[in-house]
């Protein structure tokens, strides 16, 4: 090894310096079903389901799920940042929960399951805050956005069967999609935030899609 870098530096040559992955953190209800989403995109290269916000050092699922750690249930991505950006996480983010609930998500009721963005540093807030902010405005008053942007802390893996569920317990996990009416209400919000008819929906979605995006 040594030989290899005295003839890189005889030759003029500078080893490369990778960058570093980014990790990003979102907490949108049952975590579960927050990792297939982002596990989709080019640039993603994990997703881990978790427990982050509250006060309980290495929480079990069965402490988080009483509700009494402040834990939220929750998914971090680690991604390549010259392949996605924070600003697509975030539009995967929005079009995967319900904004409008701040009693948790879907059929899942408590604490451990309300929405949340944890941002990292400023410049994440920042944009966190400015996505939130056209949602806000593109509901023209007719509901209240009450997803909250909080600074990250610190987060713990979940249990090793509730890593990659989706792909281990596929029947299992579409059973508990359906049953817990997720993508029934995604449509929902989804209309709402658009005020249109169901076939105009998906068009006017990826013109929000695109602006937060790209900022």
């Amino acid at each position: 090894m040594p030989r290899i870098i005295l003839a890189l530096v005889l030759c003029g040559i500078q080893p490369t310096s990778f960058a570093a992955n980014d990790v990003a953190i979102f907490a949108g209800g049952c975590f579960w079903c927050m990792e297939k989403p982002f596990d989709k995109l080019e640039g993603v290269i994990s997703s881990t389901s978790g427990y982050t916000g509250g006060h309980t050092e290495n929480p079990t699922y069965k402490q988080t799920s009483s509700g009494t750690t402040g834990h939220y249930e929750a998914v971090q991505i680690e991604y390549d940042p010259t392949k996605v950006s924070f600003q697509q996480l975030l539009g995967v983010y929005w079009k995967n929960i319900d904004p409008f609930d701040a009693r948790g998500q879907f059929c899942d009721k408590g604490t451990q399951y309300r929405a949340a963005i944890f941002t990292m540093n400023d410049n994440e807030k920042e944009l966190a805050t400015k996505s939130k902010a056209l949602l806000q405005e593109k509901l023209k008053g007719k509901a209240t956005v009450v997803t909250e942007i909080l600074p990250a802390k610190e987060f713990y893996a979940a249990e090793d069967y509730h890593q990659d569920y989706y792909i281990k317990n596929p029947v299992r996990y579409k059973y508990y999609r359906h049953g817990c009416g997720r993508d029934r209400r995604l449509k929902e919000v989804q209309e709402l935030l658009h005020g249109q008819s169901k076939n105009d929906t998906a068009g006017t979605f990826r013109s929000l899609w695109l602006k937060i995006v790209n900022g």
